[in-house]
């Protein structure tokens, strides 16, 4: 799943190169750290959250066939 991320969010960045995605494990959860180009942030993010959105949503559906949950997170 972190490829999936990973992949989306390259594709959408003017500096794909600068994209990091860190994948955390627990027990129930999968936490996702995105960090990216400080002007890539605004189109990560996307109007009024959608694009971001759009990708929990997506990793949600994902892990809840596991019997997970999975958050992502953009930190700069």
């Amino acid at each position: 799943m972190k490829e999936l991320i990973e992949t989306a969010i390259r594709a959408l960045a003017d500096h794909p190169d600068r994209v990091r995605v860190v994948e955390m494990e627990g027990e129930k959860t999968l936490l996702f750290e995105v960090r990216c180009h400080p002007d890539d942030l605004g189109k990560i993010i996307g109007k009024g959250g959608r694009t971001i959105g759009a990708l929990r949503t997506l990793a949600t559906a994902i892990a809840h066939r596991t019997g997970r949950r999975a958050l992502v997170e953009v930190v700069q």
